[in-house]
């Protein structure tokens, strides 16, 4: 079984995690969105499950690095719709076939960077926080992209508390997702066995990005991560149409 962790689709995978990662922990979110459309196409058992068990490795190191900036008690009510957000998400992988989802990927991944490029605030009201936290669960459960609706409330916060917050947020709902793809049948122990390997990977860039982003203009890192998740989120759109 170990062949399956040199196999190149594998060295491929941990490219991109490795990469996700790096983009997740130098703006805050990004790990699905950059890796999750083209891991998929790599091989669907990459999503969501293992896209979600890698999440919460990193938002727990992100989580730990900016504790003094979290605030619990503003992100209670996301947590709360998160729960009925990942229940339909289970329902959603239960019913639609693999290149449905492929097409749910790659839009919700271009949804995601036209959410980053809007330009106007919207406040983070406990209704609000509800709603994103719902459709967080929801897109989360069933694709491993969970970030972009948080991340929409939450964008203009000082850089360390957006990064402490949302990560507080990932640590909690990864751990939600996971918890209702077990009963539906997309965590099992193939899933953890392949991503064991993406740990490593995914370690390397959240070293990686926290010896570079204090130098690295955080402006570039996220344009360059939209750029990447405009071709991964095309290029799966585009497969799931074939």
């Amino acid at each position: 079984m170990l062949a399956e962790w040199i196999t190149p689709e594998a060295l491929i995978a941990a490219l991109l995690i490795f990469l996700g990662s790096f983009v997740q922990t130098a703006i805050g979110f990004g790990l699905a969105i950059v890796a999750a459309p083209l891991l998929f196409l790599i091989s669907p058992d990459y999503v969501p499950a293992p896209i979600c068990l890698v999440a919460l490795f990193i938002s727990i190191l992100n989580a730990l690095k900016h504790r003094d900036s979290v605030e619990i008690g503003g992100l209670k009510m996301a947590l709360i719709g998160r729960v009925p957000g990942s229940i339909a998400g289970g329902v959603l992988l239960v019913m639609v076939s693999t290149d449905l989802l492929a097409l749910w990927l790659g839009a919700l991944v271009l949804f995601a960077v036209i959410v980053s490029l809007l330009p106007f605030r919207i406040e983070p009201t406990p209704a609000r926080m509800t709603i994103a936290g719902f459709f967080s669960g929801f897109f989360g459960t069933s694709s491993g992209i969970g970030g972009p609706p948080m991340a929409l409330l939450l964008q203009h916060q000082e850089a360390n508390q957006l990064r402490g917050n949302l990560s507080a947020f990932f640590v909690f709902s990864s751990m939600i997702s996971l918890i209702i793809q077990m009963p539906a049948g997309f965590l099992t122990m193939h899933h953890v066995w392949i991503t064991v390997p993406l740990i490593p990977a995914a370690w390397l860039g959240y070293k990686l990005a926290r010896l570079t982003t204090q130098t690295l203009p955080k402006e570039k890192i996220r344009i360059g991560a939209l750029l990447l998740c405009s071709i991964s989120g095309a290029t799966a759109v585009w497969q799931g149409l074939q």
